[in-house]
């Protein structure tokens, strides 16, 4: 059983910045893909952003050229840096990672875009 802990959320004005963590009970080492979801009322929740092994990330057309994934090994944090964010970014944000081939998932972070 992984635990994770998702920190970071809150309300920001549009444009601004905020940045998620995600700190996973396992060694992130230990970890092959780390993810962060979201979903918005109303709305099916879906993938923004993941990163397979050290580097190789996947974000979606929505987000992509705004958010950066980053997995931080001596913090054993994985990050979500979110810049020029939108009132339609507004939703749960959700940490997810695979380890040893079951998901597991966090209880998510709210993420308000407004001015």
């Amino acid at each position: 059983q992984v635990q994770l802990v998702e920190s970071g959320g809150g309300l920001v004005h549009p444009g601004g910045s905020l940045r998620l963590s995600c700190v996973p009970s396992e060694s992130i080492s230990s970890i092959s893909t780390v993810g962060w979801y979201r979903q918005a009322p109303g709305k099916q929740r879906e993938v923004v952003a993941d990163i397979l092994g050290i580097s190789f990330t996947k974000y979606s057309d929505s987000v992509k050229g705004r958010f950066t994934i980053s997995r931080d090994k001596a913090n054993n944090t994985v990050s979500l840096q979110m810049n020029d964010l939108k009132p339609e970014d507004t939703a749960v944000y959700q940490c997810k990672v695979l380890y040893l081939g079951v998901e597991y998932w966090g209880q998510g972070t709210q993420v308000t875009v407004s001015s």
